[in-house]
This record gives C-alpha cells, sequence and structure tokens, in this order.
C-alpha cells in the first residue's frame, strides 16, 4: 500500500476515534446537568411546598381581616386578591417543577445510557470493519504491484488486469 494512501486511511481513523472521545469524554459533563437539573427540580418542589403553606396562612390572616368590621375589609380584599395572584405564581413553578422532571431530566436519564450503548457498539464495528478495510487495501494493493512486475517484464496479457487492479485500489 503506498504511503499516500496509508496516511489518508490513518486519517479517517483517527478522526473517527476523535470524535467517539470527544463522545466518552462528554458523558460526566451531561450526568452533571442531568445531576444538577434534578436538585434545582428538588428545590424548587420544596419552594413550592412552602410557598403554598405560607400562602395558606397569609390567606388565613386575608379573611380575619375581611371578618372585622371597618376598613380592615378593604384591607382584608387586598390581601385575598394579593393572595391569589401569588397562588397563580405558585401554580407556574408547579407546572415547570412537572415539566422539568418530565420533558428533561427523565427523558436525558434515559438517552444518555442509549448514548453510551450505541457510543460502545459503533467503536467496536468501527475497529472491526477498520481492519477488514486496511487488510483488504493492503492485498490489493500487493496483488497491484505483482501485476505491474509481471507487466514491466512485458506480459501484455496482464495489461487488462492491472487496469482493473489498479481501479480497485484507486477506488
Amino acid at each position: 500500500m503506498d504511503a499516500g494512501m496509508e496516511r489518508e486511511c490513518s486519517a479517517l481513523g483517527g478522526l473517527f476515534q476523535t470524535i467517539m472521545n470527544d463522545m466518552k469524554a462528554s458523558y460526566p459533563t451531561w450526568e452533571d446537568f442531568i445531576s444538577k437539573a434534578a436538585k434545582l427540580q428538588s428545590q424548587l418542589r420544596t419552594t413550592v411546598i412552602v410557598t403554598s403553606t405560607f400562602l395558606d396562612a397569609f390567606q388565613k390572616i386575608a379573611d380575619m381581616a375581611i371578618n372585622t368590621r371597618g376598613a380592615t375589609k378593604e384591607i382584608g380584599s387586598a390581601l385575598t386578591r394579593m393572595c391569589m395572584r401569588h397562588r397563580s405564581i405558585e401554580s407556574r413553578m408547579k407546572q415547570f417543577t412537572g415539566i422539568l422532571t418530565d420533558s428533561l431530566i427523565n427523558p436525558l436519564e434515559v438517552k444518555i445510557e442509549e448514548w453510551k450503548k450505541v457510543a460502545s457498539q459503533m467503536d467496536k464495528d468501527h475497529a472491526k470493519e477498520y481492519k477488514k478495510a486496511r487488510a483488504e487495501l493492503k492485498k490489493k494493493s500487493s496483488d497491484t504491484l505483482k501485476l505491474q512486475k509481471k507487466a514491466k517484464k512485458g506480459k501484455d496479457s496482464v495489461l487488462v488486469q492491472l487496469d482493473s487492479a489498479l481501479q480497485d485500489v484507486n477506488e
């Protein structure tokens, strides 16, 4: 096999290995991201629970103000409206927490395991196919060299075979 083809073959094999190594090196980063997202989801869930209990207590104060006589009814109504607005924020936080789990954390956890398996299989398949292709190329190259030597000796019947072999090697 000539040096140009050897370099080209090695370059392509090296490129594939570089890509595979980059993929393998990214796993800890993805796992860290998933871990941090799970912590965020846990903290948000805790925040939603604490917010809910706070708003329950706040609503009791608003109800107490509404049930008294005088101008505090107006204050109680304002506090109730404020509490309702904060309940909608609490609802959004619950929704965000659910979406974070269902649409980000869980799918990524499943996919990262799948990615690891697929990458490992691709690496094995590539190694096998790369060795096979190199061996095939070396054989065709050596066959071509033999035919070239025969052609130099003056055997005209070999020229057709030589042209065909050269096309095989160059493809």
